[in-house]
């Protein structure tokens, strides 16, 4: 079995058993050991995986690091994690700050079971990074990411390989995530940018809030348009006709309006629902819409089969599950504690198939 098959098999398990694990060591035993696994080590093989790791570091003596990775006798990397439905901070990585310095590791993982944080010392020599270089996300991966990965298996490991991708990994995913930032909400200096290669006059603050509306509209624009053309050029190839609608694919994205933005926090909801309810029904049945004051989730793409709503523009989220039509608001901390409520999920989706 290659890795993408072994890592979807695990993926496709955990919406089934998130709901049940409540503690930090639940999360090591059902999530972070079976993907240590799937790379190819040996978990139960001390000379491979070394649970509760400890080397002591100056003044702090007896603390560990959840595993420590071997390769022919040497620790190659270190793993600290923690409990599923805890989002993660760089806080969190103290130990792999401490320990990093005193073993010969270069890499270490910062992981909650689900997402999972590559770091390095890429900045600073036997220093680790404060952001890391990778990111993997097990229920919301590309391919490529499958062959970043796998460079991290027991088979491929390679210390120099996997360093000469790292700082253009890491840079590569800083400036994807300031671009996304910047298409959400654009920023001043964003909008001057382009407002300043196009308008002739004086840049003033009345002008550069025009501007910001143009560049979202823009960005709608740009969006529905090279959708579209890559849905025209997959409908021309397929003769069959099977193919999924331009009309239903575009509502997936977002409304042409400039006055509604589509979160990442809402795409990860989203996600996160298709993955929840990908046993109980056709995930391309499921279509996101998104409104101002709510991201709806539908079945058919059908305003009258909700299936949930993503509050996500206060403080304090709520995802509204429904049931005979009526919306019931539960109070959530965190996108991932969606996975809670899987089980009314499903119930949506059995009411309305029955």
């Amino acid at each position: 079995m290659d890795l993408i098959d072994r890592v979807k098999d695990l993926s496709s398990k955990i919406p089934k058993q998130i709901g049940h694990i409540q503690t930090e060591e639940a999360t090591k035993n059902a999530f972070v050991m079976p993907f240590i696994s799937s790379l190819g080590y040996d978990v139960f093989n001390p000379l491979e995986v070394i649970p509760e790791f400890t080397a002591d570091t100056g003044s702090k003596k007896g603390e560990k690091v959840d595993y420590a990775i071997k390769k022919n006798n040497d620790i190659i990397i270190l793993v600290e994690c923690k409990w599923c439905g805890s989002d993660l901070h760089i806080n969190h990585a103290s130990q792999l700050y401490r320990y990093f310095s005193v073993t010969e590791a270069r890499f270490s993982i910062l992981t909650n079971g689900i997402n999972y944080e590559f770091y390095s010392d890429i900045d600073e020599p036997n220093k680790m990074d404060s952001k890391p270089f990778f990111e993997f996300n097990i229920l919301h991966f590309e391919d490529h990411q499958i062959n970043e990965l796998k460079k991290f298996t027991k088979s491929a490991f390679s210390l120099d390989d996997i360093l000469t991708t790292a700082s253009t990994l890491k840079y590569t995913g800083a400036i994807k995530k300031i671009l996304e930032e910047e298409l959400q909400s654009p920023s001043e200096p964003f909008v001057r940018f382009f407002a300043s290669q196009i308008y002739d006059g004086r840049l003033t603050q009345q002008v550069i809030e025009q501007f910001t509306q143009i560049v979202k509209e823009a960005r709608n624009q740009f969006i529905s348009e090279r959708l579209n053309e890559r849905l025209k050029s997959a409908l021309a190839a397929n003769d069959s006709g099977s193919a999924p609608s331009i009309e239903q694919n575009a509502s997936e994205v977002e409304h042409d309006n400039s006055e509604i933005v589509t979160t990442q926090e809402e795409y990860d909801g989203y996600n996160i629902v298709k993955a929840i309810l990908r046993e109980a029904v056709d995930v391309k049945r499921i279509a996101m819409r998104d409104a101002k004051s709510y991201c709806a989730v539908l079945l058919d793409d059908n305003n009258r089969k909700p299936i949930c709503r993503l509050h996500f523009n206060y403080s304090q989220k709520y995802l509204g599950v429904f049931s005979n039509k009526n919306e019931e608001r539960l109070e959530i901390d965190s996108v991932d504690d969606i996975f809670k409520h899987a089980d009314r999920l499903k119930s949506v989706i059995q009411e309305y198939d029955s």
